[in-house]
């Protein structure tokens, strides 16, 4: 039976809105008061099961001998290639059918190896090699050109040729749930004569997806479209923390650099690109067609929804400031892949993707405050009266998606942080 099959389920429970049903699987990492030491776990309904455990009581052959589970980021499982991956899922998905007894009976087992979630940290699941970020809805793409550079010349003329990306700070992605301290910069408003330095008064969220490679590619060599794909090992919730005041002063020749390096987060689990199979859709015509190394197969977006959350410090719980969907991209993740290999750039193990903010064509779809306020002109209003063009400090933002199949979604869990104030300006 396919780890994808809907009719597969677990003799773990498993909530119908659950986001960690059979059919997921994801991998992350955590550690527990009990055992300290960050290792590799999939999530299933509300536990974590211990691959590095399972590993040990020999239960997944398909990883080899050496215990990867063990080690502080999945890169290791990783490395074993996609068809490792593809194996060690399918041994999962077997170990946790309702049907198969090998773990369901072994109560000793299981009580070592599952996990309860609330009992557990979570910790970045990656060590991130690099991280690159892209521009790829055009939806916020046009709106934010629409802002910065008024109606005339909202597009860029090389937008529609290629994805456009820029390399960011692969040391500051974080976990979510690590707070993201308000950043220091220089910053010129349109009414002052000279810049100054000081704490970022238009903070900014970007509602994206990120891509974690799983394989690398060879220095001066470029990618087909079946070697891209096989790269890619899954997919994680992502939020590009921007501050727009220090961005619209630096961004100019260069483009996005301090505004942009201060604090990424991402959710503590990565879905595979395997459990996202079903729900490959068509994403929007590109006109004009692509270069022959950007064509890409049917059904290359993925149908997944996908939510903004704020909560202010006097808010009791959060409020949805929008809702989009990762198929509204212009370029798909294949796409961004094959690019930025297109000169020779060597991909790596456990290099993040960036998907650029995700926006739709309605005010609700948006994906940053940026859009929402429409540059801070027009603040929007929360459900307890307060309102918000950037965010303030105290402010807790988070994303949260899932693709919906049949009696079952695949979720991510959140991807969450809180401002803290900035430090204090030196004199």
């Amino acid at each position: 039976m396919s780890p994808n099959d809907p009719a597969l389920k677990s003799f773990v429970p498993v909530a119908p809105d659950s986001d960690f049903p059979i059919q997921n699987l994801p991998y992350g990492v955590f550690s527990t008061a009990a055992d300290a030491r960050p290792r590799v776990g999939v999530a299933i309904g509300d536990f974590i099961l211990d691959l590095s455990a399972i590993h040990s009581a020999g239960l997944l052959p398909a990883a080899g001998a050496a215990n990867v589970f063990a080690s502080p980021s999945v890169n290791d499982f990783m490395a074993l290639g996609p068809a490792i991956w593809k194996a060690v899922r399918a041994e999962i998905s077997d170990l946790l059918n309702a049907a198969s007894a090998t773990l369901r009976d072994n109560a000793a087992l299981r009580a070592s190896a599952l996990v309860a979630r609330k009992n557990a940290t979570l910790h970045l699941p990656l060590k991130v090699a690099a991280f690159s970020d892209f521009f790829s809805s055009k939806q916020h793409a046009t709106n934010a050109g629409k802002i910065i550079r008024g109606e005339a010349s909202a597009l860029a003329p090389n937008w529609l040729t290629m994805p456009i990306g820029y390399n960011s700070r692969a040391s500051t992605v974080v976990a979510s749930g690590t707070p993201v301290r308000r950043p220091l910069g220089q910053r010129k408003p349109r009414n002052a004569e000279h810049p100054s330095f000081g704490p970022c008064a238009n903070l900014d969220c970007e509602l994206e997806m990120g891509v974690v490679l799983g394989a690398g590619s060879q220095m001066g060599e470029m990618l087909t479209e079946s070697q891209a794909e096989s790269m890619i090992f899954g997919f994680t919730l992502l939020n590009d923390w921007s501050a727009r005041d220090i961005q619209a002063w630096e961004y100019v020749p260069l483009g996005p650099f301090l505004a942009k390096a201060f604090a990424t987060t991402i959710s503590p689990w990565i879905v595979t690109a395997e459990a996202l199979e079903p729900f490959r859709v068509e994403g929007p015509k590109q006109e004009p067609a692509p270069f022959p190394y950007l064509r890409q197969g049917p059904k290359r977006n993925y149908d997944v929804a996908l939510e903004l959350l704020l909560k202010t410090p006097a808010m009791d719980a959060p409020a949805r400031i929008s809702k989009t969907n990762f198929s509204f991209m212009y370029w798909s993740s294949l796409q961004q892949l094959m690019h930025h290999a297109c000169t020779g750039c060597a991909m790596s193990v456990g290099d993040l993707l960036g998907s650029g903010t995700i926006s739709g064509d309605n005010r609700d779809q948006l994906g940053s405050l940026l859009e929402l306020s429409w540059g801070g002109s027009n603040p929007f209003e929360l459900p307890n009266g307060e309102k918000r063009a950037f965010l303030q400090d105290g402010d807790s933002l988070a994303i949260r998606g899932y693709a919906q199949g049949d009696g079952y979604r695949i979720g991510f869990g959140e991807a969450e942080g809180t401002i803290t104030p900035a430090l204090t300006v030196p004199v």
